[in-house]
């Protein structure tokens, strides 16, 4: 078992740093700086948290590893609203300029949502600080499968295809997160032991294979984007006047009750 774990985790660091490499050659990071953070966060998490698991003792390891599940939990936030606001590039001009902070609060107030559901995954075996990290774990892993399907179901009215860089990044990570999910659901139903841990080794297998796709993607040029189809362009534009308008309500209806005016 030590032996396949070390292989995985070695595998997975090399991928890494292939991807890494990728990234930065096609020059992905000016276009989706946060995931590439992520990618590179992982990298070092992954060595860290190998070594602290051979070094210290369990209690030291899961404060580790809530501290860096709760950074990763911080560049998983802004790579959903990195992909939505690229996603989203050709009709920016069209939208109210307080678009960016109504898609900070929207994804804000979906993970807020989401948390309490994803506390239901979380083994009972885990040290209280262990729960607290697999709990942002897959509080995010659900966000990154939402928007997954989302922009996949979309595709066509977006006009994104699988060679678009943000449908690639978000392709890897919804189907690792469906992955792990799975996997965590079938943990809240078993003890520890060898079958236990053998769906950890599937987890950490099926996440080379994200890496493994990355790569293919990462190592063909990026093709010029499409533009968005009108019947999409003419629904942001109509959710943003919409928004516009009710902002513009709320305001003169604070200001009539400071006069004293009924609104």
């Amino acid at each position: 078992m030590a032996n396949i774990d070390l292989i995985l985790g070695f595998t997975s660091s090399a991928g890494e740093i292939i991807v890494l490499a990728f990234l930065l050659y096609r020059a992905i990071p000016r276009k989706l700086p946060w995931f590439f953070a992520l990618i590179l966060w992982g990298l070092i998490s992954d060595i860290s948290l190998y070594y602290a698991l051979f070094k210290f003792n369990s209690d030291t390891y899961f404060r580790i590893f809530t501290v860096s599940t709760t950074v990763d939990s911080v560049l998983e936030f802004g790579v959903l609203v990195e992909l939505i606001w690229s996603v989203l590039r050709p009709v920016r001009s069209s939208l109210p300029r307080a678009s960016f902070g109504i898609l900070l609060g929207a994804v804000a107030l979906a993970c807020l949502i989401i948390y309490p559901l994803a506390g239901q995954t979380i083994p009972a075996n885990l040290t209280e600080q262990g729960k607290l990290g697999f709990h942002l774990e897959q509080t995010f892993a659900i966000m990154r499968v939402v928007v997954f399907l989302a922009m996949a179901s979309f595709s066509q009215i977006l006009s994104i295809g699988w060679r678009d860089r943000e449908l690639q990044a978000a392709t890897g990570l919804g189907f690792y997160s469906i992955v792990s999910l799975i996997v965590a659901v079938m943990h809240t139903h078993q003890t520890v032991g060898p079958e236990y841990h053998t769906l950890d080794q599937v987890a950490s297998a099926c996440y080379l294979g994200t890496l493994t796709y990355w790569v293919l993607c990462f190592a063909t040029k990026d093709r010029q984007r499409k533009e968005i189809s009108k019947q999409m362009r003419d629904t942001l534009v109509l959710i943003g006047g919409t928004v516009r308008t009710a902002r513009m309500t709320a305001r003169d209806d604070q200001e009539n009750r400071k006069e004293g005016r009924k609104p």
